[in-house]
């Protein structure tokens, strides 16, 4: 794949601002923008400019990839001490009776669901409770290794750890330590939010900082291991908060080098206490996955999470940065649904994700979670694919 012509071509038009101009010769020459640069972005890139810088920068990484994996999702309860603002998901102990609470046998009998599918990786994340403490994961994972050896365990965000290690009165990385000796591979992007406290202390106040947050997963790197980031982005934060959010992501991957993939995550307004303030719009969706592609440039990878923003849009997300959009998701993960995410059943086939990305021209790649190609699917045939589906019928033109 080439797209350097298209950049010529925009760096060629007398009508552009000269710093946009100056950016696309940056992008073309891969040179970092600045935090400056990254702001001017959001404020005037148009549509159309991101997403040929963004293109660039995923064909030049990736060509056409487009890379997805056989996951399942593991949520130990929806109760929570935290009450974000933004949260459809969570129900406070008061209402315990509206939510659910699994047990680690709970827990085992779900994965234990999954024995004879292939997939390569289960999701742990959920609310945070006092009776899912450190011995509660710890012996949650090393169970999870013991039964299957070979699923990757990717569990709980540093909101999560931050709570059990202080309750447990151990240091971060006293923690993490433990963690990875249960058996944890790696840790998801999740927490996140926006990490500028004028914000997180409006919709995320009470639970770890932002720099707690960064912490965590500096020390997690150090270990030797990867994790996943996240941005919450869409709701009262403003342009400014989101560079401010990126850079931190940026200068950390710097320090470590220790994450993989960057989740714009879609603000969604049902059932929470945030539903007065309108969603962004699919336009500006894909002008934050063009300019994350853009500002994240020692990031390999920029994820589409499908069953937040719907099947659509991710595969529109493709040409604008995005390589990799989740996984097969095949259960009934509640965390986005339950705030009127646009999948509300998130379950796709590796059949039906594999023609989704075939649909816009790019070559569906299923991965395991830290990105090893487990098959190429460009040239494979469904026996679907096989079924005489009947005649098609063409208009009759009369000479």
């Amino acid at each position: 794949m080439n797209s350097s012509p298209t950049i010529n071509f925009i760096i060629n038009n007398p009508k552009l601002n000269p710093i946009l101009k100056t950016i696309a010769q940056k992008v073309l020459a891969n040179e970092r923008i600045s935090e400056e640069e990254g702001l001017l972005l959001f404020e005037q890139g148009e549509l159309g400019y991101l997403g040929a810088l963004a293109n660039h920068i995923r064909e030049k990484k990736h060509g056409n990839h487009t890379y997805f994996n056989r996951n399942f999702h593991v949520e130990p309860t929806n109760i929570c001490l935290y009450t974000c603002t933004f949260c459809s998901y969570s129900r406070l102990i008061k209402k315990r009776e509206e939510g659910w609470e699994y047990t680690l046998n709970e827990i085992m009998d779900i994965i234990k669901q999954y024995d004879e599918k292939p997939v390569t990786e289960v999701h742990i994340v959920g609310g945070v409770l006092p009776q899912y403490d450190v011995p509660f994961y710890t012996e949650l994972f090393k169970t999870i290794r013991q039964h299957r050896p070979e699923l990757h365990i990717k569990a709980l965000t540093p909101v999560e750890y931050h709570y059990i290690f202080k309750k447990a009165k151990i240091s971060y990385e006293e923690g993490m330590q433990q963690m990875l000796e249960a058996g944890l591979d790696s840790m998801p992007g999740g927490g996140a939010e926006i990490f500028h406290p004028e914000i997180r202390d409006q919709i995320a106040g009470g639970k770890c900082t932002g720099e707690q947050w960064l912490r965590i997963h500096e020390i997690w790197h150090k270990l030797g291991k990867r994790s996943n980031a996240t941005m919450l982005y869409g709701h009262i934060e403003e342009f400014k908060h989101r560079i401010h959010h990126l850079e931190a992501l940026r200068q950390l991957q710097d320090k470590t080098g220790g994450f993989q993939t960057f989740i714009p995550l879609k603000f969604r307004n049902q059932n929470n206490e945030m539903s007065h303030v309108q969603e962004s719009t699919v336009i500006e969706d894909l002008r934050n996955y063009a300019i994350s592609r853009i500002y994240l440039d020692n990031f390999d990878h920029i994820k589409a999470y499908w069953p937040m923003i719907g099947r659509t849009t991710a595969q529109m997300s493709l040409a604008f940065g995005v390589d990799d959009i989740d996984g097969t998701i095949d259960d009934t993960t509640k965390i986005y649904s339950m705030a009127g995410a646009e999948e509300q059943n998130p379950a796709l086939s590796t059949e039906e994700l594999v023609k989704m990305i075939r649909l816009v021209g790019r070559k569906p790649i299923e991965r395991d979670t830290l990105y090893n190609i487990v098959k190429d699917y460009t040239d494979i045939v469904f026996e679907s694919d096989k079924v005489f589906k009947g005649y098609v019928s063409l208009p009759v033109v009369k000479p």
